[in-house]
């Protein structure tokens, strides 16, 4: 095997990154062991579908898998390589291109919405992963394989690579931040015990009570609109922000395209 130190001069990462990446092998005599990385990111990403990240432990893994803590240890270093192979697996890998459409730069809107919506997807039906802290660039197998398929999509747009970056951050972080606020929306609402519908109603009459047209004009037209409860559409502020977005970088793409980049 190779030693724990000279692997880290190599790639930079910990020696359990670089198991998920295939770059060390367990040795090859003896028995195989009972315990694994995978088998340990397992019953941690099942512990936090179930009770939340809040219940995701050193101590709680090795007692959900009938071992001691330190044992825990001899496969992964910290708490914090385990959060991170536990977001790789709970984000899994991106939809692939579909085998008709080339990356050719006319395609590129359909390719990076698409991309936007199935990050969102996994977000909103696993938002445990939303509590795990971001504390390094992606660097796990299927967290580049997501940011692949994005830069993908931005292939014959005539961006420079440096926006190529910016482009999937922006939208990533659009994807991650209404993802937050509908998993926190989602948690208050099921500790009250009272239905969504309820809560925004009762919302918009303790606005209503508050506010008025002398001291807030622009909330008092907003609570005269169907704004909260007439939209048919559930996914209307995040397909509006997604739009608005890609509408701005269509206006570059199309600058670029007529200077000749």
């Amino acid at each position: 095997m190779v030693d724990r130190e000279e692997a880290a001069d190599d790639t930079g990462l910990p020696a359990s990154l670089e198991m998920a990446w295939g770059l060390r092998e367990r040795p090859g005599k003896g028995p195989r062991p009972t315990l694994t990385v995978p088998r340990i990111v397992e019953a941690a990403v099942a512990l936090a579908a179930t009770e939340g990240m809040d219940a995701v432990s050193m101590g709680r893994v090795a007692k959900e898998l009938g071992v001691s803590t330190m044992s825990l240890y001899r496969y992964v270093a910290a708490k914090e390589e385990l959060y991170i192979l536990m977001s790789d697996a709970g984000v899994g890998t991106p939809p692939p291109l579909a085998p008709d459409v080339h990356t050719d730069g006319r395609a590129w809107r359909e390719l990076l919405s698409d991309w936007a919506y199935a990050q969102r997807a996994v977000l909103m039906t696993k938002p445990w992963i939303l509590r795990i802290p971001i504390t390094a660039p992606p660097a796990t197998p299927n967290q580049l394989a997501w940011m692949e398929r994005g830069l993908a999509a931005l292939a014959g747009t005539g961006l420079r690579e440096s926006e190529k970056l910016s482009t999937i951050i922006l939208i990533g972080g659009l994807v991650r931040n209404e993802a937050t606020m509908a998993a926190d929306m989602m948690d208050a609402i099921v500790k009250s015990g009272v239905s969504p519908d309820r809560v925004v109603g009762q919302y918009v009459r303790t606005l209503r009570l508050l506010t008025g047209p002398d001291s807030h004009p622009a909330v008092t037209r907003l609570l005269e609109s169907d704004a909260f409860t007439g939209s048919d559409e559930p996914d209307f502020q995040f397909r509006f922000a997604l739009a608005r977005l890609l509408d701005g970088l269509a206006e570059l793409i199309e600058a670029r395209s007529g200077s000749g980049g």
